[in-house]
């Protein structure tokens, strides 16, 4: 560590320039480009200009984590091969669908609670990390800004740690949201981007259904975990519209929906644990969510392990967990990662929260989804299944389920048994499906004829 007076000459010492930076890969390196608002801008480009120029360069491995980027990453577009460069995404998102849909991103499969353990096990670090920071204050700190997640994890596991200075990093405050200047192996300027925004979808009229059958299971005093998309959003709006008060914030993601709910009055935070604080592991929406969250004493950003630690969850009263998917099936299984063989989204913390906030005193978890989608011929399809399609992942089990809600309703399939789950499920599919869920549901021996009246 360095004291007061060497802080400054330590950071001339350890000043870089991007092309330095992408002169110290070699053949066969593993590299980590960060995660979320912080992953790396100045070496991504500049590497991508080694590549375009540099044939012997081979064998690379590249990965990210929730990458809010506007445009896929600069390696990527300069990479002629998976010989030459190979990506890795440990969450996926829009651009990390577009590289796997042309052969050249793979999925590491998570738990998100757990994932900064994951570096650590043999063959998974990494030779260098480089990654976007707040400028340095006077005692040598560089803060992560909005995102906190496995990013310790990462940087203990890294042999070189670069930083990349963005004056347009919002400080965010928290639990291990910063590195000192010692940690550090070297750091690179450069033209201080905005931070990208992560813009959610206006609702449907299915979203604002789904929201207010959540709604209306809120009571005053519960705590919140909002994820991304409209139905969250719109379960944050219709509560700041509500007379329901004293809510909390303990979340994966923080989300505009929090703002609302802070501007409303709503979100005081008088919860067990973390009392006046909202807390979450990485933030990412519009940017009023990023002017919110800098340097701002009641937001907390905190380590992936404690944030969606199963435990920690339990601990608070109420908790209220809001989660998507992509489709169910008529055991229970959720999939919100894949539509069939075709990869669509991480695991995330979806289990983590479905998990803690069930054990939570009068909590619940909440999975919802539209009860169809409509292909590109306009053909309509049911979400859900008699049993998941061919390809999918099963995100969170059958026993792990609680509420499944779609605009036409929710169900509790806690404790209920096979042949009562498929009726519940069915009792809030599309109108149009129902019967034919039926036949598939008798045919798996999972449904008796007692309340089909009541729903059809």
């Amino acid at each position: 560590m360095y004291n007061i007076n060497q802080v400054q000459s330590e950071y001339m010492t350890k000043l870089i320039s991007a092309d330095y930076a992408a002169n110290l890969v070699k053949s066969n390196y593993r590299i980590n480009f960060g995660v979320g608002t912080g992953t790396s801008v100045y070496m991504d480009r500049a590497l991508a200009n080694r590549l375009k120029n540099d044939t012997l360069l081979r064998g690379l491995e590249i990965q990210t984590e929730i990458a809010i980027r506007r445009d896929l990453l600069e390696t990527y577009k300069a990479t002629t091969s998976v010989d030459q460069c190979r990506f890795y995404a440990s969450h996926f998102g829009v651009h990390d669908r577009t590289m796997q849909q042309e052969g050249n991103c793979w999925f590491v499969p998570i738990l998100f609670n757990e994932e900064p353990l994951y570096w650590s096990q043999e063959g998974n670090g990494f030779d260098i990390c480089c990654f976007q920071v707040a400028p340095m204050d006077k005692y040598g700190n560089f803060n992560f800004g909005p995102v906190n997640a496995d990013l310790w994890g990462i940087i203990k596991n890294s042999k070189t740690v670069i930083v990349e200075v963005n004056e347009s990093m919002p400080i965010a405050l928290g639990y291990d949201s910063h590195i000192n200047i010692s940690e550090i192996s070297y750091i690179i300027e450069g033209e201080n981007p905005p931070l990208p925004e992560m813009l959610p979808k206006p609702a449907t009229e299915e979203d604002r259904r789904i929201a207010e059958f959540i709604v209306d299971k809120v009571s005053n005093f519960s705590t919140l975990q909002l994820g991304v998309g409209a139905v969250p959003n719109s379960v944050g709006t219709m509560l700041a519209d509500s007379d329901i008060r004293d809510l909390s914030a303990h979340s994966e993601m923080f989300v505009d929906g929090y703002v609302d709910l802070y501007n409303a009055g709503k979100l005081t935070n008088r919860k067990s644990r973390d009392k006046g604080l909202s807390v979450y592991t990485f933030a990412g929406g519009s940017k009023r969510v990023y002017d919110f969250v800098d340097d701002n004493p009641i937001c907390r950003s905190a380590p992936v392990e404690y944030v969606n630690n199963v435990h920690t969850i339990s601990e608070f009263d109420n908790f209220v967990s809001i989660n998507g998917c992509i489709g169910i099936d008529l055991y229970g299984q959720v999939c919100a990662e894949s539509a069939g063989f075709r990869h669509v989204s991480g695991t995330g913390g979806q289990l983590d929260f479905v998990l803690g906030a069930f054990l939570s005193k009068r909590g619940n978890s909440f999975i919802c989804t539209h009860s169809t989608r409509v292909d590109k011929k306009g053909q309509k399809h049911s979400l859900l299944h008699p049993t998941l399609p061919a390809g999918s992942i099963v995100t969170t089990p059958r026993a792990a389920v609680n509420y499944v809600v779609t605009e036409f309703g929710g169900v509790n399939l806690k404790g209920k048994s096979t042949w009562q789950r498929a009726e519940m499920l069915i009792s809030i599919a599309h109108p149009e499906f129902r019967e034919d869920l039926i036949k598939e549901a008798e045919k798996m021996g999972i449904w008796r004829r007692t309340s089909k009246g009541e729903y059809l």
